[in-house]
């Protein structure tokens, strides 16, 4: 069987073929000026945007690393069926919401003493010790308990086979971007994330690129950030970033499209619209990368550092911190596994 594209090529590819979202060349130059304004700022770096999330274990142990693997490997679906239905978890004088109850569970587990980020316990633990885990502090329950214990289960025993630990199972990937994310795909069935559209087989791995980010984040807090080829990475297409590029104006969606949005359509995993959104969105991300590095050698007169993962890592809390301004702008809803 033919590989599927890369996500970036697949972005691309989409973004050729794509009837009801386009990449706006105006928007992408004024989301590629916001960032080169900012371009010193701390956001803009690995360590800036892990120390944003004060959930983290302190990244000294290894301990640390798998948190990151156990948390990527739930990353998907928080979306609420209604606004005011949120599932809600306290955890050291906080209560959190979406992808940060899921951090703040994983940590108040840890400090109830669960060894949720041993692999050999989350591999083998029932969906009753993972639903405790789990579990809300509102009515709203976390969405989708037996997707995420499969995908952890399933995980863990991976990682079993591969060392007992996720720093085991990336050692061997020599350190390389590219590598560890085929890496993770090819070996964690719940990362494969794939789609056929015109006919072509293409990809997004919002997950997988997302796990090696945070990965990265972690490794360069402890001073070990050598990971060539980070390049490799595209934004991680959800639902988030896509309404902030349209809000910014960098992205359009069809009349079409934006009314079945509002009227509040579900978009299925792999439909046309659906898959138009994210490889739109990842082209979109790519072309503001472009717009941004010829900004930095022109007027700076040296190489640009920032990638698209980290155009990613600031979009999306701007979209959060905007979201009552960009609130008439419809986020699309799919229930998957993938993001």
């Amino acid at each position: 069987m033919e590989p599927p594209l890369s996500p970036r090529e697949s972005g691309k590819f989409v973004s050729e073929h794509s009837r009801d979202v386009s990449v706006e060349e105006d928007g992408v130059k004024r989301v590629a000026q916001m960032i080169y304004d900012l371009r010193d700022a701390e956001e803009f770096t690995a360590s800036g945007w892990k120390q944003k999330n004060a959930l983290a274990p302190s990244p000294d142990s290894d301990n640390a690393i798998n948190w990151v693997f156990v948390t990527d490997t739930m990353n998907f679906s928080f979306w609420p069926e209604r606004e005011e239905e949120q599932c809600e978890v306290s955890c050291r004088g906080g209560i959190y919401r979406g992808y940060m109850a899921l951090c703040a569970a994983i940590t108040r587990a840890m400090d109830e003493g669960v060894p949720i980020t041993d692999p050999a316990f989350f591999s083998e633990m029932s969906e009753a010790e993972l639903a405790k885990v789990l579990r809300s502090d509102s009515e709203t329950p976390m969405p989708m308990l037996r997707e995420r214990h499969q995908a952890l289960t399933e995980a863990g025993r991976v990682l079993m086979q591969h060392g007992g630990s996720f720093r085991m199972f990336m050692s061997r990937c020599e350190k390389d971007a590219e590598k560890m994310v085929k890496y993770i795909v090819e070996n964690i069935p719940s990362y494969r994330d794939e789609a056929v559209y015109e006919g072509r087989r293409i990809s997004f791995y919002k997950r997988a690129q997302i796990l090696v980010a945070d990965f990265w984040g972690i490794m360069e807090a402890r001073g070990e950030a050598d990971i060539p080829n980070l390049d490799y990475l595209t934004m991680f297409a959800d639902y988030r970033v896509p309404q902030g590029l349209v809000f910014l104006g960098a992205l359009r969606y069809s009349d079409s499209l934006m009314d079945a949005l509002k009227n509040g359509e579900m978009l299925s995993s792999g439909e046309r619209r659906e898959v138009e959104i994210r490889g739109c969105s990842i082209h979109c991300v790519e072309r503001v990368r472009e717009f941004l590095r010829n900004l930095v050698e022109e007027s700076d007169g040296k190489c640009c550092h920032i990638n698209s993962a980290l155009i990613d890592f600031y979009l999306w809390p701007y979209a959060k911190k905007h979201h009552k301004e960009m609130a008439h702008i419809p986020i699309h809803h799919t229930r998957c596994v993938y993001y």
